[in-house]
């Protein structure tokens, strides 16, 4: 199994707890990497397209984690996030990847408003550039699974925390054992052509439909609201209408423009 930008704050956590799930486990990031035991590290940029066909020969799964995280200048986000899924995409196909779990993002999504429960199938309304990049992603993951018949499971990844930080995360937080929850499911699933999934915590608040977690075959168990009191509140309400917050906001953005 191979996972791309592996030395990420996401790409750490799912290969401590992948390790020792795979026979042999190559991590693929910009940055040194120090191989534990049944590891391989390759150090390359996404945009080498040879060099990474070569790291994902062997390979039964890929987790494709790597690229730009945020906000960026959209000829950054499209070299960074699309050009390099393409990369990935295409080196999936050449050696024969039976799976390959792209992560997207809840961004891609952030425009709607917080009443409107969302589900995958609904058209993306992107709280910025980033995610536009992430509609791209999506995009390229499923005319690879109609086209060359790889099969691809897009992970709207929700907020990324240890715990909870803000307000808006009662709603969007993913824990660390849900995301390594979900990228199980996403790695094992069977018969998936292509399907896209919120990979969110079972939080009371949230704004995504579910269906895509039964799907999968993983239900979620951490739930946010734990953590309700312990959150500070927010004087400045502007932007918690719509799902993204803040970043949908102009200021968010306009510095990349």
């Amino acid at each position: 199994m191979v996972i791309t930008g592996a030395a990420g704050r996401i790409g750490s956590v799912l290969r401590a707890g992948l390790r020792g799930e795979a026979e042999r486990l190559v991590l693929v990031d910009r940055v040194d990497l120090t191989a534990q035991p049944a590891e391989d590290v390759r150090r390359l940029d996404l945009r080498d397209g040879e060099s990474l066909t070569a790291a994902l020969r062997g390979a039964d799964a890929v987790v494709h984690l790597g690229g730009v995280a945020d906000e960026a200048p959209l000829a950054e986000l499209l070299d960074g996030n699309v050009m390099g899924t393409l990369n990935l995409l295409e080196a999936a196909r050449r050696n024969g990847v039976k799976r390959v779990v792209l992560a997207s993002s809840n961004r891609l999504t952030g425009f709607y408003p917080v009443s409107t429960t969302v589900t995958p199938e609904m058209p993306p309304r992107p709280d910025g550039l980033y995610g536009v990049s992430k509609v791209a992603v999506e995009a390229l993951g499923r005319l690879y699974a109609d086209k060359f018949g790889l099969s691809v499971v897009c992970l709207r990844i929700g907020s990324f925390e240890a715990a909870p930080t803000e307000r808006r995360h009662l709603a969007t937080w993913l824990s660390h054992r849900d995301c390594l929850g979900f990228v199980r499911a996403a790695l094992t699933a069977p018969g998936i052509e292509f399907t896209t999934v919120y990979a969110v915590s079972a939080n009371k608040r949230r704004f995504w439909d579910d269906e895509g977690a039964f799907a999968l075959g993983y239900l979620p168990v951490d739930d946010a609201e734990t953590f309700a009191s312990r959150l500070p509140e927010e004087a400045n309400t502007a932007g918690h209408d719509v799902q993204g917050g803040a970043y949908a906001s102009p200021e968010y953005t306009l510095p990349y423009l």
